[in-house]
């Protein structure tokens, strides 16, 4: 939209580190040449010269993974200087299944919170650790994660995912690996964080396991096979409904049939149950799997309602737009107060 944008990201930071080990530099190579617009100030943990990184800025968005007293430090700037405005960003489920370690951050100098959900946005409010709050929920870049009519479907069913901390250990043998075992389905698997265990679960539901992929290949990944599931973290499902995770977005954007375990869309942020099929069970699962997977004219109706849906809400642009809507509102309100 024509900003000008700075990011500051600390040198050896997790994602950085870990995308290296991985894919090597050519992994770093290939995502800027996937978002060449993008780049980031690498800076040294501790050694951030605020004055200098804020100076003559409008607007400074604080990710809720920074360390509290960076956190501090940059309201404490805000107290004193003034100028801009500044909003803390939380898209993680810590405010309720880590309460403590959120209660650190001191955000009495920030003009307010942008939570990816109602549920933690009003957690925020409820508990006093902010004034305002708003929910801005992720998105899919269309640029990036759009259909790929041309590639070959050379797979059934595809998940893009993380094993995790067995949060949903359970949930991914009831509504992924028996299904596609059972349906006898040619599958793949891509993520990290798999242990041994895991390996073998899916060695023995006759599943390829794909290992790390760049994110911004997964259009191609989701392009090659008929179907894709969504499997949510148990946090998400028992204490923060209402948030998909941006796999779902991205999902969606390329133009997948995708088929959803127990997830409840409080927020109505999809039309239903034709954006994407929702089941109750592995049993529902297995029997919406094969449906799509035999059915094309499902297939191609699903693929289209979900597409349709990201492009007419749910991209960067629609929350880039809503954010400088955040932004007026702040500036609004402090005109008020300084006129009463």
């Amino acid at each position: 939209m024509g900003h000008d944008v700075d990011v500051y990201e600390p040198a050896d930071g997790w994602s950085a580190a870990n995308l290296a080990r991985e894919g090597g530099r050519k992994a770093l190579r290939d995502y800027r040449v996937a978002y060449p617009r993008l780049r980031s100030r690498m800076y040294v943990p501790g050694g951030l010269d605020i004055e200098r990184a804020l100076h003559g800025a409008e607007l400074v968005l604080v990710h809720e993974w920074n360390d509290p007293e960076l956190v501090k430090q940059i309201g404490d700037h805000r107290a004193t200087n003034g100028g801009y405005t500044l909003l803390f960003h939380d898209t993680h489920h810590r405010s309720v299944t880590a309460e403590h370690e959120m209660a650190r951050y001191d955000l009495r100098s920030y003009d307010g919170v942008l939570a990816f959900g109602d549920v933690i946005r009003d957690l925020y409010l409820e508990k006093g650790w902010a004034r305002r709050a708003w929910t801005w929920h992720e998105a899919a870049d269309p640029r990036v994660f759009r259909p790929l009519p041309k590639v070959e479907k050379t797979g059934d069913l595809v998940w893009v995912g993380n094993w995790g901390d067995e949060e949903r250990t359970a949930e991914l043998h009831e509504f992924l690996l028996r299904p596609v075992k059972e349906l006898g389905l040619k599958a793949t698997v891509y993520g990290v964080r798999y242990p041994e265990h895991a390996l073998q679960a899916l060695e023995d539901a006759g599943i390829e396991y794909g290992g790390w992929l760049p994110n911004h290949r997964a259009p191609e990944v989701f392009a090659k096979h008929r179907v894709t599931v969504h499997v949510p973290r148990r946090p998400y499902t028992q204490a923060l409904p209402g948030i998909p995770t941006i796999r779902v977005f991205e999902a969606l954007a390329c133009g997948i049939p995708l088929i959803s375990a127990p997830w409840s869309d409080s927020e109505g942020l999809f039309n239903g149950d034709k954006d994407f099929v929702s089941v109750r069970d592995g049993a529902e699962m297995k029997a919406a799997l094969k449906r799509v997977i035999e059915d094309p004219d499902e297939a191609a109706a699903r693929s289209e309602h979900g597409l349709s849906t990201i492009l007419a809400r749910h991209t960067c642009r629609h929350r880039a737009e809503q954010l400088l809507g955040v932004l007026a509102d702040v500036r609004r309100d402090r005109t008020y107060a300084t006129v009463l």
